[in-house]
């Protein structure tokens, strides 16, 4: 069978049949190889004056170039993609880590007084009944009989403080003053495959065929 020259093929030996080569990138002679230079010419390598370069698919998926509906373009030769990917911080998803606190400070002694007093009235103009002897004692501390007398002095407006109820309050107040805040690392930073099932196969370009035509 009569392969046009240049055609690339896959071939499940392990070497190359006759008037064909392995696409492992090999740099060939022009002078030698002088119609599949006129086809290939440096699109895949070499100096264009005294060789050129055979298309290298060594643990490579060829590609069609050109840009297909919704997809990125494809030029002739490029070479893309990776084995291994290392996730950076704008491509890894929103999520969370544990953290810890850890609060400095203590409880500081703070004595604190607080004084209270009650008010009572020495002088006023009530009067109340006694119905003894000693039923009652009026302001000046004198017994009232069975007749009224006035249980305070007459005027009402002056009062006095009883300091018997004075109260000092002491403790101790205090709270977080400092700290520091421990976030746990998540992940090892380590690169991942990418590469899609593969089977290891020979692509053969052929040296000596049927030149294509053009029209």
């Amino acid at each position: 069978m009569d392969f046009f020259l240049g055609g690339i093929i896959q071939f499940g030996g392990n070497f190359a049949p006759r008037d064909w080569a392995f696409c492992h990138g090999q740099i060939v002679s022009i002078n030698q190889n002088q119609a599949l230079y006129a086809i290939l010419g440096t699109i895949w390598g070499g100096d264009g004056r005294t060789n050129f370069a055979l298309p290298d698919l060594r643990g490579r998926v060829p590609i069609g170039f050109g840009q297909g509906p919704g997809l990125s373009d494809v030029f002739i030769s490029e070479k893309s993609g990776q084995e291994f990917c290392a996730l950076g911080l704008a491509q890894m998803p929103v999520h969370s880590h544990s953290a810890t606190f850890q609060g400095t400070g203590g409880l500081v002694e703070n004595p604190i007084s607080a004084t209270g007093k009650l008010k009572v009235a020495t002088d006023g103009t009530e009067q109340k009944t006694a119905t003894s002897n000693s039923d009652a004692i009026n302001a000046d501390g004198i017994s009232i009989g069975p007749s009224s007398a006035n249980l305070y002095r007459a005027g009402a407006t002056t009062y006095q403080d009883l300091d018997c109820v004075d109260v000092t309050v002491s403790g101790n107040s205090g709270g977080i003053t400092g700290g520091t805040v421990s976030i746990d690392n998540n992940g090892g930073g380590q690169p991942f495959s990418i590469m899609q099932p593969t089977l290891g196969v020979n692509f053969i370009i052929c040296l000596d065929g049927i030149f294509p035509s053009r029209n």
